[in-house]
């Protein structure tokens, strides 16, 4: 099969997948979803693009270059798709280039490519930056932890360790969380998390809830971070490797051993692990060698949204609870 025939293949196999999720009512909702995941293996041909979906713009990421004139043909073929749905613009991102350079392939008239875009999540908002940057702002792939402190975070205070742009907090805010503390050392995402607060202060539960942001570098600020505790439920999400600021494999020990003085008796903690080449052993490892009062009561399941070859590759969420008492070290 020459080269032209095997594109036009994976086109149309492109078209199936994504009339298939239009037919699953994706599209119907302003949730913001990755509707098509090459990155997991599943598809042949097609490892390198994933398609994300931030109403009303289809988001197209390539990691590799695409043969000459694919984008164009496919850009071409989703636009039913995109007129029937109401999807103003279809854009891509570059990533296997510096800087990860990006382009409008199509946008409707009435699209305004200047305007802010977010991603949605029911009444929620997160605005996000699709181009010029490797992560968006928000992750798609965390819904799953998202669904879970949006179950446990009711009347609790929250800590989110690393927590980048704040999603967590937010969700757990609106969930009727009593207070949240987001922690990270990037001054211009925790910038960006105070905004993404205030866009949803319409909600009255995140109105309503105390919110701290607070720019430290974690593994040398562990007094500052205590000082609001205890806490009823913890987000640990770390990065897998930033050099000179987290290295999950030397690093994450450090988190875990700090539990005791962080966590009330009965909290609630997500431990978040995106390192493909550790498994699933190395977080179970780990606790038993630092903080043997937490049990593990389950892997979350990972978003459906994200299909893998190999489990262990994808995003691995972990919910434990801390079953000792508080270590009040103030005292």
């Amino acid at each position: 099969m020459g080269s032209s025939a095997q594109a036009e293949q994976l086109i149309e196999q492109l078209e199936q997948h994504l009339q298939s999720k239009r037919e699953a009512g994706v599209l119907h909702s302003s949730d913001s979803r990755r509707l098509f995941h090459g990155r997991g293996q599943c598809y042949p041909g097609l490892e390198w693009l994933v398609i994300d979906y931030y109403a009303p713009v289809l988001w197209l990421t390539c990691f590799a270059e695409p043969e000459d004139g694919f984008l164009a043909k496919l850009c071409e073929r989703l636009r039913p798709v995109a007129d029937a749905e109401g999807i103003q613009a279809i854009g891509v991102s570059y990533r296997f280039q510096q800087g990860a350079p990006s382009e409008w392939l199509y946008t409707h008239p009435e699209f305004d490519v200047d305007a802010p875009l977010f991603a949605q999540r029911g009444e929620l908002r997160f605005q996000v930056q699709l181009g010029g940057r490797q992560n968006s702002g928000f992750f798609l792939d965390m819904e799953p932890g998202r669904n879970w402190i949006e179950q446990c975070a009711k009347g609790r205070k929250v800590l989110n360790l690393f927590s980048y742009t704040c999603a967590f907090s937010v969700v757990a805010a609106a969930a009727g969380a009593h207070e949240v503390v987001n922690v990270d050392m990037a001054r211009g995402a925790l910038k960006q998390g105070q905004k993404n607060h205030q866009l949803n202060m319409g909600v009255a539960e995140v109105a309503n809830c105390k919110s701290r942001f607070l720019a430290e570098n974690i593994l040398k600020s562990w007094g500052r971070i205590r000082r609001p505790g205890p806490y009823g439920v913890l987000v640990f999400d770390p990065p897998s490797f930033q050099r000179g600021s987290f290295v999950a494999k030397q690093d994450y020990a450090k988190l875990i051993r700090r539990i005791p003085q962080l966590a009330e008796k009965g909290a609630d903690i997500l431990l978040c692990l995106n390192a493909p080449e550790l498994g699933e052993e190395f977080i179970s490892e780990l606790i038993v060698q630092e903080c043997p009062d937490c049990i593990l009561l389950g892997r979350l399941e990972p978003c459906e949204d994200f299909p893998d070859r190999n489990k262990d590759q994808q995003l691995k969420l972990f919910h434990y609870r801390y079953t000792g008492e508080w270590q009040d070290s103030r005292s």
